[in-house]
């Protein structure tokens, strides 16, 4: 499917950090390919990927969700989940960074609690000097915010504004990230509860290396600690009464469905298509003496092949439907994410399964597939939390 992006989808006026769209077309595979040969070594390491992350700002890629009133190139969401993809089928670590970054400035800067001035400060860093912005919220004693309860992490007022003192984990690119949103309580006898945005480079954050996990292995997802860092006033970005929380537009809660489904949904069907490539070469090219033949001439592998095939074209319509279709009800894009979600685990399982031990030693990449692939269901909003919200609805 092509990802050009033509005066239709965008303003002539909009502009990448160089001033013209990219050429999603002929950039994005040469993308792809380059930040494929950095997977093994991020993985091994478990880096931030810098050097990756600064290819896809010299391209241009990393504010082409800006929008075209702030000076980017604002493109639809069906052109960035095409880029994602084509990211993450390189390298998947640096895709969450970008899936991240686009969530943001597709959706949460839109939102009321953002003064002007400083909404347009953060979408400039990101067009000037690929400047990234993330959330982070899940603490150790708390889990996921998505599951409710209220963040242990403080926000307490001063004259000239606020201080943070609080942990988070799971806190992806803290050591590349320079905006952060920080999901907070404030010291109020009613506390007000929300997002408050840092600066990375504010006093008093202090991180500590503790991202060692199966898979995507180089997000920096390490421990955070906030200890008194003073924010402006106008950086309580996002905060509300905690007894009266805003009932949310319809609309506003669709959007962010669809837009955060989409992407990450995109992000590990890249992965699988991945997976799916390497192990096609792997067939072509592995040649067994008592077969004297390679085993893509074997018709059970030839069958094998078409099964996932024909799962990785359920994912391309899915997708397609996640960021193309404007009228899906609330939880269905969840459902479709899951439903991708668990396309990949099954994509990426039966290569493992197939190329047997070659496929289990530490240099296989169908080992890595795999375990990149199983992160992709602790995303929100998880299984049972869709599946629960689906069942309620049917049965009520």
């Amino acid at each position: 499917m092509s990802t050009s992006v033509t005066s239709a989808d965008t303003p002539a006026s909009s502009a990448s950090k160089t001033g013209e769209i990219p050429d999603l077309d002929q950039l994005l595979p040469r993308v792809t390919q380059e930040l494929a040969k950095t997977a093994t070594h991020y993985d091994r390491t478990g880096e931030l990927p810098r050097a990756n992350l600064s290819l896809l700002h010299t391209h241009g890629l990393l504010g082409l969700a800006v929008p075209a009133e702030f000076g980017g190139p604002g493109l639809p969401l069906v052109a960035l989940r095409h880029v994602v993809g084509a990211v993450a089928k390189g390298e998947p670590s640096t895709a969450l960074l970008v899936t991240m970054q686009y969530i943001h400035h597709r959706i949460l800067l839109g939102k009321s609690g953002w003064a002007h001035a400083l909404r347009t400060k953060v979408y400039r860093d990101a067009l000037e000097s690929g400047a990234l912005i993330n959330s982070f919220r899940a603490e150790a004693e708390a889990g996921s915010p998505f599951r409710g309860g209220l963040p242990a992490t403080t926000a307490r007022r001063v004259p000239d504004g606020w201080r943070l003192s609080g942990e988070k984990i799971c806190s992806s690119g803290i050591d590349g990230v320079t905006w952060l949103l920080v999901w907070a309580k404030s010291d109020d006898p009613v506390p007000l509860v929300g997002a408050w945005l840092v600066h990375r480079d504010s006093p008093g954050i202090r991180v500590v290396e503790t991202w060692d996990y199966l898979g995507m292995r180089a997000t920096g997802s390490h421990t955070v600690v906030f200890e008194d860092v003073l924010t402006p006033q106008e950086h309580a970005v996002d905060v509300f009464p905690s007894p009266q929380p805003p009932a949310p537009e319809a609309a506003d809660t669709l959007a962010f469905q669809r837009v955060n489904s989409a992407l990450v949904a995109a992000l590990y069907d890249g992965v699988a298509q991945a997976a799916r490539d390497a192990f096609i070469d792997w067939l072509k090219h592995t040649a067994p003496t008592n077969l004297g033949a390679p085993l893509a001439t074997l018709s059970t592998l030839r069958q094998e092949v078409g099964r996932l095939d024909g799962l990785l074209l359920q994912n391309r319509f899915l997708l397609d439907t996640l960021a193309g279709e404007t009228s899906l009800r609330e939880n269905e894009a969840g459902q479709l994410q899951a439903a991708v979600t668990e396309n990949v685990v099954t994509i990426t399982g039966r290569i493992l399964d197939l190329t047997g031990n070659h496929g289990l030693r530490g240099d296989s990449p169908f080992q890595r597939h795999h375990r990149d692939a199983l992160c992709g269901r602790v995303h929100a909003p998880q299984r049972d939390i869709v599946w629960n919200a689906a069942g309620k609805l049917a049965l009520s």
